[in-house]
């Protein structure tokens, strides 16, 4: 790791974080999250940060390095290597851009009072959005005629396939941040909704618009779309079994936002090779999707490469929202997006 210290001129008008902050970010990452005066903004507000360009995940060298600089704050992305089991005493807070904290931190970190948080609902508008394009594209028969016209060279069949969403069933399979950013998505289609997951009961179905169900076999018998929004968990792997997704009728659409080993694989290929269901999937069990997967190529099957967190234009959200919460930091105010044990657990 390389690092460089920062300096830049200090505005009256907002909290000031006093301490040290560390900011362990590639380039990559600082001009993602924190384009141009982004980054000028974070450095006004922590006019004693470092920058620390990490060089692979090296949790023991940015262990060394913690020690020696002795920050209350560390400011982390994609890149960041894991934060090592004992950290130094000053450090109070982890403002971690990106989405499962897991890879960074440990449920000991938490419970030793290292408050954390990560980019919480910022994003959650974009990958609701992902999955609405799925929907449609999927309906649409999108990659059907994607190889019909660029590789046939053919044109419209003499049938009528495609489907519209509007009155359509769908289902949602999880009822976090991103299921509700989706549910105000689908409003103007007139759907039907159906939720399973814990925490969706009657008197949130009455508030967002929804039927709550007790199982996926009541999620996927009579939708028309199901889309997988759940958390992959030790109780979530491998739950959606391919039986679930024979209950969706011919035409139906299964759409995968989350993660890839919610579902059992292998299943979920026997049932796309038929034909008859269409798939759109964003995420995988093992990624880099291979190149000689069978998904690919198969006409009823929309792949994108797990692409469906922040857009371009929409990674500044991530930064504005980071922003916030150091100075809620700065203010002693409570943060928003804070990972708890609790949470910690129930997370992907």
């Amino acid at each position: 790791m390389s690092t460089q210290p920062t300096s830049s001129p200090v505005r009256t008008d907002e909290p000031i974080l006093s301490g040290k902050v560390v900011v362990c970010l590639t380039e990559f990452d600082q001009t993602t999250f924190f384009p141009g005066p982004l980054f000028d903004r974070l450095l006004t507000l922590a006019p004693h940060a470092r920058v620390i360009r990490p060089n692979g995940k090296d949790s023991f060298e940015l262990g060394r390095q913690l020690d020696e600089l002795q920050p209350e704050v560390v400011v982390g992305g994609w890149s960041t290597p894991r934060l090592p089991e004992k950290l130094p005493p000053a450090l109070k807070y982890l403002c971690f851009l990106c989405g499962s904290v897991k890879a960074i931190t440990s449920r000991r970190h938490l419970e030793n009072g290292l408050q954390v948080t990560n980019w919480g609902g910022s994003i959650s508008r974009t990958i609701a959005e992902a999955a609405l394009h799925h929907i449609l594209a999927c309906l649409r028969r999108s990659p059907h005629w994607t190889l019909e016209m660029h590789v046939q060279r053919g044109w419209r069949e003499p049938t009528m396939e495609g489907i519209s969403l509007f009155g359509l069933t769908v289902g949602l399979h999880g009822f976090g941040r991103v299921s509700r950013a989706l549910i105000r998505l689908l409003q103007p289609f007139d759907v039907k909704l159906k939720v399973y997951a814990p925490d969706a009961d009657v008197r949130a179905g009455r508030m967002f618009g929804f039927t709550p169900v007790d199982s996926l076999e009541a999620l996927f018998s009579g939708s028309d779309v199901v889309v997988e929004l759940a958390p992959l968990i030790p109780e979530t792997t491998g739950i959606v079994q391919e039986r679930h997704l024979r209950l969706l009728p011919s035409g139906g659409v299964f759409v995968n936002v989350a993660r890839g080993a919610i579902v059992d694989e292998a299943g979920l290929v026997r049932v796309a090779k038929e034909g008859c269901i269409r798939f759109g999937l964003d995420v995988f069990t093992t990624e880099p999707l291979a190149t000689e997967h069978p998904l690919r190529g198969l006409s009823n099957v929309y792949l994108t490469p797990h692409i469906a967190g922040p857009t371009a234009n929409c990674c500044r959200d991530v930064g504005e929202f980071a922003l916030s919460n150091l100075r809620r930091f700065a203010a002693g105010e409570e943060l928003k997006a804070l990972v708890t044990p609790e949470t910690y657990d129930q997370s992907t």
